[in-house]
């Protein structure tokens, strides 16, 4: 005799049941080794950003317990000069410096995207700078380079040319720092290195057969193939450099004429020289909403240029 519609769906419920527990148990050691990362997460990350978020609508000091501010610091916000420079500055470099770090990372991915002898030790030179671009020691030796006296000036009086002062000008201040970040493109070309890889070569074949030129072959297939990891190192670098700290605090510290005043340094400036750590947290959530929008406005624009068929 059959079962009912009833018993047939008491006992499949059972069954689903008996399954769910099933994984809850098989799950268990996996949200063991997940504790230490929730824990981060959670007490580090979302915890410091809830703190951080409150801090942005008091008075604090560092050295005395919060006030209630409301939006204080905020309307403060708007009527300081320096924090409108800022946001100038750092618009500047990461709408520069962020395609000419691209180009130059897909530009010699393209180059070394060669099966030749000793090919591995070449990329892993390309790579090295990446590796020390965010230090210390690496931005007072860019320093050294472009000091007025330095060796960037030694080889162009060679050539009877007077090199400017590079770190003392309003003018260049900027350049030097688009210059070390283009310089640290490492990590964006072995990305771009393994999307050329995953290229099918019949199609390089198919294009030639039929009388393709290599830029035509170049634009409308290696391009519009790698467009994904393009979007991908656009976004982390676009990301990134509103961030950028250590190499403008080592190299200009701000100066000259606040022409290298970056966000990021203006906010540390204002939490930690100054003390004024409330103004300090609503410029981080000015900061983080300023990301947020830039994040949201590359995804909305991707599906434009974005390619992710095969």
């Amino acid at each position: 005799m059959g079962l009912s519609v009833g018993d047939a769906v008491r006992t499949a419920r059972t069954s689903g049941q008996k399954l769910i527990r099933l994984e809850r148990k098989h799950n268990g050691p996996a949200y063991v080794f997940m504790t230490p990362w929730l824990l981060g997460m959670i007490l580090l990350t979302a915890g410091s950003m809830l703190f951080t978020i409150y801090l942005a609508f008091t008075n604090y000091d560092l050295l005395s317990q919060p006030r209630w501010g409301g939006l204080q610091n905020f309307r403060q916000l708007i009527s300081d000069p320096n924090f409108w420079t800022s946001i100038r500055v750092t618009l500047i470099y990461v709408l520069v410096s962020v395609p000419v770090r691209l180009v130059a990372a897909l530009f010699v991915a393209t180059l070394v995207n060669k099966h030749v002898r000793g090919m591995g030790i070449y990329r892993a030179l390309i790579y090295l700078p990446s590796l020390v671009g965010g230090s210390v020691g690496a931005s007072i030796g860019w320093r050294v380079l472009f000091d007025q006296n330095g060796p960037i000036n030694a080889v162009l009086r060679i050539f009877g040319i007077q090199g400017p002062v590079w770190l003392g000008n309003p003018a260049t201040a900027l350049i030097v720092l688009v210059l070390l970040s283009a310089w640290q493109f490492g990590s964006e070309m072995v990305i771009f290195l393994a999307g050329l890889k995953q290229i099918p070569t019949y199609l390089y074949e198919a294009a030639t057969i039929d009388g393709a030129t290599l830029w035509q072959r170049y634009r409308r297939i290696t391009l519009p193939m790698l467009s994904p990891i393009i979007f991908f190192n656009l976004l982390m670098g676009t990301i990134s450099s509103f961030m950028v700290f250590t190499q403008v605090y080592v190299i200009t510290d701000g100066g000259p004429m606040n022409s290298t005043l970056f966000y990021v340094l203006y906010l540390y400036q204002q939490g930690f020289q100054y003390f004024h750590m409330g103004y300090a947290a609503a410029m981080a959530v000015v900061l983080l909403i300023i990301v947020a929008i830039c994040t949201g406005f590359l995804f909305l624009t991707s599906k434009f240029w974005v390619s992710y068929d095969v």
